[in-house]
């Protein structure tokens, strides 16, 4: 069990780890409250290398709380597209409204104030409040349970918060009561000791002590302690109970063009993907003959109609399985006053659509999130596991 593991021995191996082997990553080389915030919330659920060029282009836009506060909606959703989980750039938005209304724009150096800013849980808190204050305490996401679990042997399941609190309790007390050579603490100043120790955990996790494939063990700096090893019970942890399988929906994705023009919607405030805007589309699979009276029913005059490729899209908790169709419409305004009819290179520039639909923004010459700047879409990243909360 996690609490009858002497951790105090596990601490400076991995921090001189972390010296040598720590990643350059730009939250890290200036690790400002607001810059390590805007990382935390960027990494939830997205990979590293995915994240860089989003943090890069959103912190020259918006570089304090008060430039993020004041940013209007559609922009805000532009700079975060294809990152996906839209909510976590919309309650960053309302914590930084709190942040300059409460703080003078800046994010409190108090754990528990950290905690009642919208969208900050536990981890985030913990993380802004040892990387950027130095305060003395825990930061526990997914990598962290892994590498804790495997290094104490624990078989209890990570996926219950209970577990997530016993190992905060732990993890806090080791942080209060750890004491490190002097040299170490030297060369720790810059970062200082409880900003250390929680990327330290957080970076082992993400590259030794993997989630997908075999751990490095080899290259841990816990190999001689870590019980799992010595058991060879790594591959049987951590034990996390299966989520419930996801809700499979059929939909038809129409793009409808009449020249240079194409017909996108905007999603209604509240519910999956929204205040997005998106390309019409309806339940179920249709035929063609369907497909044609779904856009008369819209006010178009269909000319032709192409069916193109299936795609899916995968939510955390829905799957989108489509099917698509490019339908010329003869020039006019649309009936459905929801619909609107814009030039294709404004749908792409101006206009957050979210990467369900890259599939078939790909028929328009449309790039989405990153692949307007680095050719690839964030969704196609392989190695890194996302970082993901319990």
């Amino acid at each position: 069990m996690l609490e009858e593991f002497d951790l105090t021995q596990a601490a400076e191996p991995l921090l001189r780890w972390y010296l040598k082997n720590a990643r350059t990553l730009p939250w890290r080389e200036e690790p400002t409250p607001y810059r390590v915030w805007i990382s935390e919330i960027m990494l939830q659920q997205t990979r590293v290398e995915a994240v860089k060029p989003y943090f890069a282009r959103f912190t020259e836009r918006l570089p304090d709380a008060a430039a993020l506060a004041a940013c209007p909606e559609d922009e805000l959703l532009k700079l975060w597209e294809g990152l996906g989980y839209y909510n976590r750039v919309r309650n960053l938005q309302k914590a930084a409204g709190q942040i300059t209304a409460q703080y003078g724009g800046v994010l409190p150096a108090d754990y528990d104030k950290l905690l009642e800013l919208k969208g900050i849980g536990h981890y985030t808190a913990g993380a802004i409040a040892s990387i950027a204050y130095g305060i003395a305490v825990p930061a526990v996401d997914g990598n962290v349970l892994r590498v804790l679990t495997r290094l104490a042997e624990d078989d209890t399941d990570i996926a219950k918060q209970s577990f997530r609190n016993r190992a905060e309790a732990v993890l806090r007390d080791e942080m209060e009561r750890l004491v490190l050579p002097e040299e170490l603490v030297e060369r720790l100043r810059d970062k200082n000791v409880p900003g250390a120790l929680n990327q330290a955990l957080m970076e082992l996790g993400a590259t030794v002590c993997v989630p997908n494939g075999a751990p490095l063990c080899g290259e841990c700096p816990w190999r001689e302690i870590c019980l799992a090893r010595r058991h060879n019970t790594v591959g049987e942890l951590p034990v996390k109970s299966r989520a419930k399988a996801r809700k499979i929906e059929r939909r038809t994705v129409l793009i409808i063009r009449d020249g240079d023009r194409v017909a996108i919607r905007k999603r209604p405030a509240r519910g999956l993907l929204a205040g997005l805007y998106e390309l019409p589309n309806v339940a179920g699979r249709l035929d063609e003959g369907e497909a044609l009276a779904a856009v008369k029913d819209m006010g178009f005059s269909p000319l032709r109609i192409q069916k193109l490729a299936d795609a899916k899209h995968i939510f955390s908790h829905i799957e989108w399985h489509m099917q698509g169709y490019a339908v010329l419409v003869e020039e006019g305004l649309p009936q459905d006053e929801k619909l609107l009819l814009v030039d294709v290179e404004d749908a792409g520039r101006r206009y957050a659509i979210p990467a369900a639909f890259a599939a078939y923004a790909g028929y328009m010459n449309i790039k989405l999130g990153n692949e307007r700047f680095v050719g690839k879409d964030v969704s196609e990243d392989a190695g890194e596991e996302p970082r993901r909360l319990p």
